[in-house]
């Protein structure tokens, strides 16, 4: 079901769409009786860290002063990833390309197979690969350690509003099809990254851990490790002060590389991927 609202915005009224389906929720579909159920309740107790790329610790100051940490690995931070004039490029010819309405108040741009992840079922499809404009910042990828063979066959390009209540859920991503690389590019506005654990960590069993890592505007992350496979991963909609673009590229599992059983399927997607030709699904 689309839902549509008109909400203010700079003097002017705007007719913005609504993609929720099931449990997700938006500023506009919110105000619908029947998504009541669906808003937020008490909370467990939350224990909340920041993630210091520096010691590559999470760390929080105690009421006594006191300052509690534990080592928090599989995160990569490269600031300023991209340059003022590289950003408005790319925010420039995104938007030529059409923003399609998605859940939690987003919209998106895909670039990538056609998935079908229960059935665990990939198909070519109308996949033509991914945009000629990052065809550097892949290049550029390249240049740190950590992705030195990263080789991305899929892009999902997505718009957060405040004005919408844009966010994204806790969640960890596909391992089935995805690799062990998850790589971001943050646009337009800082924001933080939330890392989540709902059992607890050490002594803190009784509740969410909570670590927010900063993304300032014009950096890439690299979740990899741990903070890709065990710990969950949001975008809090207290978190999007202003329009925010995101570009997220992933990797193969082996399931689909050199000596995997879907080697052949594996070697399709990313001959069409790298020739870096695609137009948004």
């Amino acid at each position: 079901m689309m839902h549509k609202c008109n909400l203010m915005a700079t003097g002017e009224m705007q007719n913005i769409n609504c993609g929720c389906k099931g449990i997700r929720t938006c500023l506009i579909c919110e105000a619908e009786e029947s998504k009541q159920h669906l808003l937020p309740k008490n909370e467990l107790i939350l224990y909340d860290f920041t993630y210091d790329p520096v010691s590559k610790s999470a760390v929080r100051e105690e009421e006594s002063g006191t300052q509690q940490s534990f080592a928090f690995p599989g995160i990569f931070l490269w600031e300023n990833f991209v340059s003022e004039y590289e950003e408005n490029e790319l925010i420039a010819r995104m938007d030529q390309d059409v923003w399609r309405e998605s859940q939690s108040g987003r919209r998106k741009q895909d670039f990538g197979p056609k998935v079908n992840f229960k059935k665990h079922r990939v198909h070519v499809g109308n996949f033509t690969g991914l945009p000629a404009i990052s065809r550097q910042l892949v290049d550029r990828m390249s240049k740190a350690p950590q992705l030195a063979s990263f080789k991305p066959v899929e892009q999902c390009n997505l718009d957060y509003d405040p004005l919408r209540g844009s966010a994204i859920d806790p969640h960890l991503d596909d391992s089935w099809l995805w690799g062990e690389h998850l790589v971001t590019i943050n646009l337009l506005s800082n924001t933080v990254l939330t890392m989540s654990l709902d059992q607890g960590w050490g002594d803190m069993d009784d509740g969410e851990v909570r670590v927010a890592v900063h993304l300032p505007r014009r950096s890439l992350v690299v979740l990899y490790g741990e903070a890709r496979h065990r710990w969950k991963h949001a975008i809090h909609r207290k978190d999007i002060q202003g329009r925010r673009v995101c570009s997220t590229f992933r990797e193969l599992s082996e399931e689909f590389l050199q000596g995997g059983e879907q080697e052949k399927l594996g070697s399709e997607l990313l001959d069409i991927a790298l020739s870096f030709k695609g137009i948004p699904l």
